[in-house]
Order: structure tokens, then C-alpha cells, then sequence
């Protein structure tokens, strides 16, 4: 099971040294925060909404974040640094099975901070954000994503993809919306089954696995 992540104060939070009760406080206005964000969307989500799923007071709120745009930029860098943690994981992915385990093992860690950080990804995607730095950190942690499976993507060297640069988008496309599908709907299907299945579509389609023959 991975670590749980350092949760990200927002402006008066990280302007004084919060104690057990205070860092409970804040990841409780933070667990809220991304309940209404996936509810509400960026747009309509309003404070109003986070302290009443929060169960917390107007004035608590702004004790740890000044604003909503504050609290959402948190959730952002928590996002943003999860996955900028996981693109430095992967590991080469090879033909054989011990590629597309590496490959299974990274995508089942994807799936999962797309399950915690849905909401933020897609606002990503959509649009929805306007405020500069959650841009940013987003564009950056997509980068890291991008980089990481270029690099195994070019040292796998794929005959039948001349251009690794759009094929790797290709594939980054691939995983996101296989992601939203998988967190957003109730398909029956585990992480675990989802990242065997796209490990499998991935290491054949794009890093040129061979196709095991079958029995006649």
C-alpha cells in the first residue's frame, strides 16, 4: 500500500507551525475540498460546500486556506507531486514479462492516485482551472509523465513506431481516459485487473511485445 501523501497547507496554514489537531483540521478541509471537486466541479465548487461536507466553521476555513482557489491549489500540489514521484519509478520495460510487470506495476500506481486525485486531473484536462500555478503544476507533472514513458518508449526501440514522440502521446491519452473510465464508472473491474489488461494493450501495441501463438 503506498504512503499516504504530505498533505499540502494552503496560505495561512504554511505561515505557522500546526500541530497534530491543526493538521487534522486541514486534511479534513482537504478530504471535503476534493469530495466537493468532484461533485461540483472547479467552477461551481463554493466554500460554502467544503465546510459543510467538512463539518467545519467559515472561520476555520480561512484559519488554513485563504480561499477556495488556496485550498484547490493544495490538492494540486499534493496531485502534481504524486505523480511527478511516480514518472521517476519507472523502470525499463523490456519485451519480455519483466517489462510489462514494470509496466502493470506502474500503471496499478496511476490508477490509484487517479482514483484519490480525479477531480483534479480532469479540471486539468477540461480546462477548468484558471489560476496560473495550478496550471503549472499540472503542465509539469504531465511533462514528468510524458518524459518518463518517452525514455522507455525510445530505449525499447519499436519497429512499427517510427515517431516515439506522438506515440507516447498516443499513449499517455490512452492511460488517462482508461483511468477516468475505470475511477468514474461502476465497471465491476479492480486497478489490478484494469492495469494487467492496459499493461498487456500497451507492452504489444506500443513496446512491441511479442503475441504469444495459440493452440489450434
Amino acid at each position: 500500500m503506498a504512503p499516504a501523501p504530505t498533505r499540502a497547507p494552503g496560505t495561512p496554514a504554511a505561515e505557522r507551525e500546526l500541530r497534530t489537531q491543526g493538521r487534522r483540521t486541514m486534511a479534513k478541509l482537504l478530504d471535503a475540498g476534493m469530495k466537493v471537486l468532484a461533485e461540483r466541479g472547479y467552477q461551481a465548487a463554493r466554500v460554502d460546500d467544503v465546510v459543510r461536507v467538512a463539518k467545519l466553521s467559515h472561520g476555520t476555513f480561512y484559519l488554513y486556506f485563504a480561499n477556495k482557489e488556496d485550498l484547490f491549489r493544495a490538492l494540486a500540489t499534493e496531485c502534481a507531486d504524486e505523480m511527478k514521484a511516480l514518472a521517476s519509478t519507472l523502470g525499463p520495460i523490456g519485451s519480455g514479462p519483466d517489462g510489462e510487470a514494470e509496466l502493470r506495476r506502474w500503471l496499478a500506481e496511476f490508477l490509484g492516485i487517479y482514483r484519490r486525485y480525479g477531480a483534479v486531473i480532469r479540471a486539468w484536462m477540461e480546462d477548468q482551472v484558471v489560476d496560473r500555478k495550478q496550471i503549472a503544476l499540472g503542465l509539469d507533472a504531465f511533462a514528468a509523465l510524458t518524459a518518463a514513458l518517452e525514455a522507455q518508449l525510445a530505449a525499447a526501440a519499436p519497429d512499427h513506431l517510427p515517431d516515439v514522440d506522438l506515440a507516447t502521446l498516443a499513449m499517455l491519452a490512452m492511460v488517462e481516459r482508461f483511468a477516468y473510465f475505470t475511477s468514474t464508472r461502476d465497471l465491476g473491474v479492480s486497478d489490478d485487473v484494469g492495469a494487467a489488461t492496459l499493461a498487456t494493450m500497451l507492452h504489444r501495441g506500443f513496446f512491441g511485445a511479442p503475441v504469444p501463438a495459440r493452440g489450434r
